[in-house]
């Protein structure tokens, strides 16, 4: 099925109750293309450091807010893209719910539409999941000035191109999300860490061999010097790990694992370095460069502070069947080009979505890649 053909479904499936709103931002998004006026799509701005610079006027969605319906019954939440994450989260709390892939929220004015947009995962992601795969259904507005809805409520409503969740990481170059449904979880009855002090040899053993095994963990980290691990579950589940896997390592709860997530802790504060995300197996060895390294994910995410130079890092990961991403660039600035360049016939496909959800490049221009 064409990007075409799906976004003509998706205009017939549209739903009745549009509201002023939504026709307002159509009417002005559809003007823009006319006019071939670029728009820097803006929520919270929490992660205007992420990617490339854009150049445009800026295209304000703080103020479309509200949860739009909760099932908790049915682990469904849906949302206005300017809904603050903290709100929402504070809504599923009361419910004794969560969102299973530990957004970072880097700041209170966070929204839920940048989340999406931005498709970054907490902790956990590796043992509950990435961004996409909570994503139920989305409604955007076009380039075209079209507002459209893809997939729904419900866990199984694919049919052919799955744009709801092509829209987690988009960075808004697609269009403008105005509503999010998500799938959400049970939050864990108990949580605990454990923390050895190991060496770098220690501990990407001891990581590749808890990863085989079928322990409750859901976060892995090491720091330089220590191997953190959090188990989650039932208490009885809990208290059997951590007498299994070592009763005499540390066991508390603490927030290290949401400063973790929100590159709070004092390993992110060096400002006369660049900070670089590398995705690599977890068993692939470290550059061989200068620099601080914080591995996540069990291994599999590393970040790396460091002013080395980004081909270097680059190669590295292409050896190893990673990428490398430089996530922000000295003094908190921008990068020109945070992102490696894709092979050209995945070149070709990002081109062809990019042209057919948004023909006039008005949104977010450049903010992947200067041809995007």
């Amino acid at each position: 099925m064409s990007a075409k053909s799906t976004l003509d479904e998706a205009l017939v499936s549209r739903a009745m109750d549009t509201d002023a709103a939504i026709v307002d931002m159509a009417d002005r998004i559809g003007q823009a293309a006319r006019e071939k006026a670029h728009l820097r799509i803006v929520g919270g701005d929490t992660k205007a450091f992420y990617g490339r610079h854009v150049a445009g006027q800026a295209f304000n969605m703080a103020g479309y807010a509200g949860i739009v319906s909760y099932e908790p019954t049915e682990l469904v939440i849906t949302a206005k893209s300017g809904t603050l994450l903290v709100e929402l989260e504070k809504q599923l709390e009361r419910e004794g719910q969560m969102l299973g892939f530990e957004p970072p929220h880097f700041g209170t004015g966070s929204t839920v539409g940048g989340v999406i947009a931005s498709g970054l995962s907490g902790p956990g992601r590796p043992y509950r999941g990435a961004v996409r795969d909570f994503v139920l259904g989305v409604d955007i507005i076009n380039g075209r000035g079209q507002a459209l809805r893809f997939g729904g409520q419900v866990m199984k409503n694919v049919a052919g191109f799955d744009v709801s969740r092509l829209m987690a990481g988009s960075l808004g170059t697609l269009g403008v999300i105005t509503q999010v449904s998500l799938r959400v979880v049970p939050r864990p009855q108990r949580e605990a860490t454990l923390i050895w002090d190991v060496d770098k040899a220690e501990a990407r053993e001891q990581m590749l061999r808890v990863g085989r095994e079928p322990w409750p963990i859901t976060a892995m980290a090491y720091d330089g010097s220590r191997l953190r691990m959090r188990v989650s579950g039932s208490d009885p589940t809990v208290t059997d790990a951590l007498d299994r896997l070592n009763p005499d390592a540390s066991r508390f709860d603490d927030d290290y694992w949401s400063r973790l997530r929100d590159l709070a802790l004092p390993f992110f504060d060096a400002r006369d370095k660049s900070l670089w995300r590398l995705s690599l197996p977890p068993a692939a060895p470290d550059a061989d460069v200068d620099g601080d390294c914080l591995w996540d994910w069990g291994g599999a995410q590393r970040w790396l502070s460091s002013a080395t130079h980004g081909d270097e890092l680059r190669r590295h990961c292409e050896a190893h069947g990673g990428h490398a991403l430089c996530f922000r660039d000295r003094n908190g600035n921008a990068t020109a080009e945070p992102f490696m360049q894709p092979a050209p016939a995945l070149q070709e496909v990002f081109t062809r979505l990019k042209r057919a959800f948004d023909p006039e490049g008005i949104f977010n221009p450049g903010r992947h890649y200067v041809w995007m």
